[in-house]
Protein backbone atom coordinates (compact mmCIF):
# COMPACT_ATOMS: atom_id res chain seq x y z
CA UNK A 1 0.00 0.00 0.00
CA UNK A 2 0.89 3.56 -0.80
CA UNK A 3 1.07 6.03 2.07
CA UNK A 4 1.07 9.67 0.21
CA UNK A 5 -1.93 10.99 -1.47
CA UNK A 6 -1.77 10.90 -5.59
CA UNK A 7 -1.05 13.68 -7.35
CA UNK A 8 -2.71 15.06 -10.97
CA UNK A 9 -1.45 17.45 -13.48
CA UNK A 10 -4.96 18.98 -15.84
CA UNK A 11 -4.20 20.37 -18.46
CA UNK A 12 -6.56 22.03 -21.16
CA UNK A 13 -5.96 25.48 -22.82
CA UNK A 14 -9.90 26.45 -21.27
CA UNK A 15 -9.93 27.72 -17.82
CA UNK A 16 -13.22 27.22 -17.19
CA UNK A 17 -12.72 23.72 -18.30
CA UNK A 18 -9.81 23.15 -15.73
CA UNK A 19 -11.59 24.71 -12.68
CA UNK A 20 -14.70 22.44 -14.07
CA UNK A 21 -12.38 18.99 -14.02
CA UNK A 22 -10.54 19.82 -10.55
CA UNK A 23 -13.80 20.39 -8.74
CA UNK A 24 -15.61 17.23 -10.05
CA UNK A 25 -12.24 15.46 -8.92
CA UNK A 26 -12.53 16.65 -5.88
CA UNK A 27 -16.05 15.52 -5.47
CA UNK A 28 -15.24 11.88 -7.10
CA UNK A 29 -11.32 11.51 -5.13
CA UNK A 30 -10.78 13.75 -2.25
CA UNK A 31 -7.64 12.40 -1.88
CA UNK A 32 -6.38 13.40 -5.06
CA UNK A 33 -4.39 16.28 -4.86
CA UNK A 34 -4.38 18.55 -8.06
CA UNK A 35 -0.75 19.78 -8.35
CA UNK A 36 0.06 21.59 -10.99
CA UNK A 37 -3.05 22.70 -14.36
CA UNK A 38 -1.22 23.88 -17.59
CA UNK A 39 -2.81 25.92 -20.70
CA UNK A 40 -1.05 23.83 -22.98
CA UNK A 41 1.06 21.37 -24.27
CA UNK A 42 4.05 22.65 -23.61
CA UNK A 43 3.49 24.09 -20.12
CA UNK A 44 2.04 20.57 -19.35
CA UNK A 45 5.39 19.02 -20.12
CA UNK A 46 6.86 21.20 -17.82
CA UNK A 47 4.78 21.43 -14.97
CA UNK A 48 4.93 17.60 -15.12
CA UNK A 49 8.92 17.88 -14.96
CA UNK A 50 8.82 20.15 -12.07
CA UNK A 51 6.10 18.51 -10.31
CA UNK A 52 5.74 14.78 -11.13
CA UNK A 53 2.26 14.16 -11.03
CA UNK A 54 1.13 10.51 -10.76
CA UNK A 55 -2.19 10.89 -13.05
CA UNK A 56 -1.79 13.64 -16.08
CA UNK A 57 -5.43 14.61 -17.71
CA UNK A 58 -4.48 15.97 -20.94
CA UNK A 59 -7.22 17.69 -23.38
CA UNK A 60 -6.19 16.03 -26.38
CA UNK A 61 -6.17 19.07 -28.52
CA UNK A 62 -4.08 22.56 -27.22
CA UNK A 63 -2.14 25.34 -28.97
CA UNK A 64 1.59 24.38 -29.90
CA UNK A 65 1.93 20.96 -28.34
CA UNK A 66 -1.03 19.00 -28.25
CA UNK A 67 -2.21 16.69 -24.92
CA UNK A 68 -0.82 13.36 -27.37
CA UNK A 69 2.52 14.77 -27.80
CA UNK A 70 2.62 15.92 -23.93
CA UNK A 71 1.31 12.22 -23.41
CA UNK A 72 4.18 10.99 -25.25
CA UNK A 73 6.91 12.98 -23.77
CA UNK A 74 5.61 11.63 -20.40
CA UNK A 75 5.71 8.49 -21.47
CA UNK A 76 5.18 5.84 -18.30
CA UNK A 77 6.19 8.08 -15.82
CA UNK A 78 2.35 8.82 -14.57
CA UNK A 79 -1.13 7.58 -15.51
CA UNK A 80 -2.50 9.36 -18.60
CA UNK A 81 -6.12 10.40 -19.17
CA UNK A 82 -7.11 12.20 -22.40
CA UNK A 83 -9.81 14.88 -21.84
CA UNK A 84 -11.72 15.39 -25.49
CA UNK A 85 -14.52 17.14 -26.98
CA UNK A 86 -13.66 14.78 -30.08
CA UNK A 87 -14.72 11.10 -28.91
CA UNK A 88 -12.99 9.87 -32.12
CA UNK A 89 -9.24 10.37 -30.91
CA UNK A 90 -9.45 8.70 -27.91
CA UNK A 91 -11.66 5.58 -28.20
CA UNK A 92 -9.00 3.93 -30.19
CA UNK A 93 -7.17 3.50 -26.64
CA UNK A 94 -9.80 3.28 -24.50
CA UNK A 95 -11.02 0.28 -26.33
CA UNK A 96 -7.90 -1.58 -26.21
CA UNK A 97 -7.63 -0.80 -22.86
CA UNK A 98 -4.23 1.01 -22.55
CA UNK A 99 -5.52 4.60 -21.85
CA UNK A 100 -8.71 6.13 -20.43
CA UNK A 101 -10.55 9.00 -21.31
CA UNK A 102 -13.19 11.61 -20.86
CA UNK A 103 -15.40 13.18 -23.09
CA UNK A 104 -16.33 16.91 -22.49
CA UNK A 105 -18.47 17.83 -20.95
CA UNK A 106 -17.28 15.50 -18.60
CA UNK A 107 -20.06 13.26 -16.56
CA UNK A 108 -19.71 12.73 -13.31
CA UNK A 109 -20.89 9.23 -13.51
CA UNK A 110 -17.84 8.54 -16.01
CA UNK A 111 -15.66 10.47 -13.94
CA UNK A 112 -16.24 8.06 -11.39
CA UNK A 113 -15.78 5.15 -13.44
CA UNK A 114 -12.36 6.18 -14.62
CA UNK A 115 -11.77 7.83 -10.98
CA UNK A 116 -12.44 3.37 -10.22
CA UNK A 117 -9.64 2.27 -12.66
CA UNK A 118 -6.81 4.56 -11.42
CA UNK A 119 -7.80 4.63 -7.57
CA UNK A 120 -7.14 0.65 -8.06
CA UNK A 121 -3.90 1.08 -10.27
CA UNK A 122 -2.91 3.30 -7.51
CA UNK A 123 -3.55 1.41 -4.24
CA UNK A 124 -1.39 -1.45 -5.95
CA UNK A 125 1.12 0.36 -7.28
CA UNK A 126 0.14 -0.70 -10.53
CA UNK A 127 3.45 0.82 -12.80
CA UNK A 128 1.80 3.17 -15.82
CA UNK A 129 0.88 1.30 -18.84
CA UNK A 130 3.34 1.22 -21.91
CA UNK A 131 1.03 2.60 -24.88
CA UNK A 132 4.10 4.17 -26.55
CA UNK A 133 2.78 2.58 -29.74
CA UNK A 134 -0.90 3.82 -29.43
CA UNK A 135 -0.09 6.85 -28.35
CA UNK A 136 2.32 7.84 -31.51
CA UNK A 137 -0.80 6.79 -33.64
CA UNK A 138 -2.87 8.56 -32.20
CA UNK A 139 -0.44 11.68 -32.67
CA UNK A 140 -0.64 11.22 -36.06
CA UNK A 141 -4.09 10.86 -36.80
CA UNK A 142 -4.17 13.82 -34.69
CA UNK A 143 -1.99 16.04 -37.22
CA UNK A 144 -3.74 14.41 -39.93
CA UNK A 145 -7.28 15.61 -38.65
CA UNK A 146 -6.42 18.96 -37.59
CA UNK A 147 -4.33 19.66 -41.41
CA UNK A 148 -6.18 22.00 -43.44
CA UNK A 149 -7.31 20.79 -46.87
CA UNK A 150 -5.21 22.15 -49.44
CA UNK A 151 -6.56 25.30 -51.86
CA UNK A 152 -7.93 23.88 -54.69
CA UNK A 153 -8.99 27.42 -56.25
CA UNK A 154 -7.59 31.30 -55.92
CA UNK A 155 -9.75 34.43 -57.27
CA UNK A 156 -8.41 36.46 -58.94
CA UNK A 157 -9.28 39.65 -60.91
CA UNK A 158 -8.25 39.92 -64.83
CA UNK A 159 -8.74 43.12 -66.14
CA UNK A 160 -12.66 43.35 -65.60
CA UNK A 161 -13.26 40.09 -64.82
CA UNK A 162 -12.54 37.64 -61.94
CA UNK A 163 -11.36 34.49 -62.94
CA UNK A 164 -11.14 31.24 -60.79
CA UNK A 165 -8.16 29.89 -61.70
CA UNK A 166 -7.24 26.05 -60.51
CA UNK A 167 -4.08 25.87 -58.31
CA UNK A 168 -2.94 23.04 -60.41
CA UNK A 169 -2.13 25.64 -63.00
CA UNK A 170 -0.14 27.97 -61.41
CA UNK A 171 3.58 28.01 -62.56
CA UNK A 172 4.55 30.05 -59.08
CA UNK A 173 3.71 32.82 -56.93
CA UNK A 174 5.87 35.56 -56.20
CA UNK A 175 5.22 38.11 -53.03
CA UNK A 176 4.50 42.05 -54.09
CA UNK A 177 4.73 43.64 -51.08
CA UNK A 178 0.67 43.10 -49.15
CA UNK A 179 -0.10 41.72 -52.83
CA UNK A 180 1.11 38.12 -54.34
CA UNK A 181 1.73 37.84 -58.37
CA UNK A 182 -0.19 34.74 -59.24
CA UNK A 183 1.59 33.48 -62.38
CA UNK A 184 -0.41 30.57 -64.54
CA UNK A 185 -1.30 29.20 -68.03
CA UNK A 186 -4.84 30.39 -69.67
CA UNK A 187 -4.66 27.46 -72.92
CA UNK A 188 -0.86 27.50 -72.94
CA UNK A 189 -0.30 31.10 -72.82
CA UNK A 190 1.27 32.80 -69.70
CA UNK A 191 -0.71 35.02 -67.88
CA UNK A 192 -0.53 36.96 -64.29
CA UNK A 193 -2.95 38.42 -62.14
CA UNK A 194 -2.03 40.34 -58.12
CA UNK A 195 -4.33 39.17 -55.57
CA UNK A 196 -5.16 41.09 -51.95
CA UNK A 197 -3.41 38.76 -49.85
CA UNK A 198 0.21 37.93 -48.69
CA UNK A 199 2.17 35.05 -49.77
CA UNK A 200 2.68 33.89 -46.07
CA UNK A 201 -0.83 33.33 -46.09
CA UNK A 202 -1.50 31.47 -49.19
CA UNK A 203 1.99 29.14 -48.84
CA UNK A 204 0.03 27.80 -45.29
CA UNK A 205 -3.13 26.41 -47.84
CA UNK A 206 -0.84 24.91 -50.45
CA UNK A 207 0.00 21.42 -51.14
CA UNK A 208 3.41 20.89 -50.21
CA UNK A 209 3.97 17.95 -52.06
CA UNK A 210 3.34 19.86 -55.32
CA UNK A 211 4.34 23.31 -54.10
CA UNK A 212 7.98 24.55 -52.71
CA UNK A 213 8.87 27.57 -51.29
CA UNK A 214 12.41 28.44 -52.74
CA UNK A 215 12.69 31.94 -51.73
CA UNK A 216 11.27 34.14 -48.76
CA UNK A 217 8.94 35.85 -51.74
CA UNK A 218 8.73 32.86 -54.41
CA UNK A 219 6.92 29.60 -53.99
CA UNK A 220 6.91 27.23 -57.25
CA UNK A 221 4.97 24.77 -58.37
CA UNK A 222 7.53 21.98 -58.81
CA UNK A 223 5.06 20.08 -61.80
CA UNK A 224 6.14 23.52 -63.64
CA UNK A 225 9.95 23.01 -63.41
CA UNK A 226 11.93 22.33 -67.26
CA UNK A 227 15.68 22.72 -65.06
CA UNK A 228 17.69 24.12 -61.84
CA UNK A 229 21.08 25.84 -62.41
CA UNK A 230 23.06 26.41 -59.56
CA UNK A 231 24.08 29.80 -59.26
CA UNK A 232 27.49 31.72 -56.92
CA UNK A 233 27.41 32.07 -53.15
CA UNK A 234 25.20 28.69 -53.24
CA UNK A 235 22.30 29.80 -54.69
CA UNK A 236 20.26 28.67 -57.89
CA UNK A 237 17.98 29.97 -60.39
CA UNK A 238 14.69 27.83 -61.61
CA UNK A 239 13.70 27.85 -65.10
CA UNK A 240 10.29 26.91 -65.87
CA UNK A 241 8.61 24.32 -68.67
CA UNK A 242 6.76 27.05 -70.86
CA UNK A 243 7.45 30.47 -69.39
CA UNK A 244 10.72 32.65 -69.91
CA UNK A 245 10.24 33.89 -66.14
CA UNK A 246 13.64 32.56 -64.14
CA UNK A 247 12.83 32.21 -60.35
CA UNK A 248 15.52 32.72 -57.81
CA UNK A 249 16.41 30.02 -54.93
CA UNK A 250 18.17 31.57 -52.23
CA UNK A 251 20.50 29.96 -49.93
CA UNK A 252 18.33 28.57 -47.09
CA UNK A 253 16.60 26.80 -49.90
CA UNK A 254 18.97 24.74 -52.03
CA UNK A 255 18.88 21.81 -50.13
CA UNK A 256 15.46 21.22 -52.21
CA UNK A 257 17.73 21.07 -55.00
CA UNK A 258 21.37 19.15 -53.69
CA UNK A 259 20.88 16.35 -56.25
CA UNK A 260 20.80 18.39 -59.51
Amino acid sequence: MIARNPSALIADDEPLLRKALARLLAQAWPELEVVAQARNGREAVEQFEARRPDICFLDVQMPGLSGVEAARHIGRRAHIVFVTAFDQYAVQAFEHGALDYLVKPVEPARLADTVTRLRERWLTAQPAIDAETLIEQLATRLRKDSAPAALQWIRASVGSTVRMIAVGDIDFLRSDEKYTRIAWRDEGKPVEALIRAPLKELVAQLDATQFAQVHRAVVVNLHAISHVTRGENETARIHLKARDDVLPVSRHYLHLFRQM
